[in-house]
């Protein structure tokens, strides 16, 4: 029986080269001072989820096959009246990726997945929150390989943030960027 322990590609590439290029970029004393990436939500607003309560299940079912892992939905907060919208109505879908998952997310996203959106020049690099976590806009999800286009009714998109240890912006951008995240500007420094 082999009983060796996957370790996703990304993570070694994490220990093995990020880890000293950000020592040696921002001159930290210990490894255990460098940003690391904690978890990957995705997140995912139904649009008229308030009249059609199957919308939500294709949500659910969409992020759970894009994952690996299942989603959940989320439930509105509040009422409000203009958009017909009651308190623990059912309105999006959501999952939290953290581990091994987290890094085979982050590799498919990188290396199949983004390179599939339509003229596509990088991602933004002004998307970080102050505190290093970077939320990336995903407008359709058929550039995912895992979503059958045949079967998707309606294009929507989701938001990806990226929670790191980071507590710069541009530590966090250095983190991504040295994971291999395509930014626009890479010859910012």
């Amino acid at each position: 029986m082999n009983t060796t322990i996957h370790t996703p590609r990304l993570a070694d590439k994490y220990k093995n080269e990020v880890v000293p290029a950000l020592m040696k970029k921002f001159s930290y004393k210990t490894v255990m001072q460098a940003p690391r990436l904690t978890k990957i939500c995705l997140n995912r607003g139904v649009n008229g989820a308030v009249a059609d309560k199957k919308l939500i299940d294709v949500a659910v079912d969409e992020l759970t096959t894009i994952t690996g892992q299942r989603a959940v939905s989320t439930v509105s907060k509040k009422d409000i009246s203009n958009f017909k919208l009651r308190k623990q109505m059912p309105i999006g879908a959501r999952v939290t990726l953290r581990g091994v998952k987290m890094y085979e997310f982050l590799d498919r996203l990188i290396s199949v997945s983004l390179p599939r959106v339509r003229d596509f020049k990088g991602i933004n690099d002004k998307s970080f929150d102050g505190r290093g976590n970077y939320t990336l806009g995903v407008t359709e999800q058929i550039i995912f390989p895992e979503i059958d286009i045949d079967k998707v009714n309606k294009i929507t998109g989701m938001d990806i943030t990226f929670v790191t240890t980071a507590k710069t912006n541009e530590e966090a951008y250095e983190l991504l960027k040295e994971l291999g995240m395509p930014f626009k500007n890479i010859n910012k420094s």
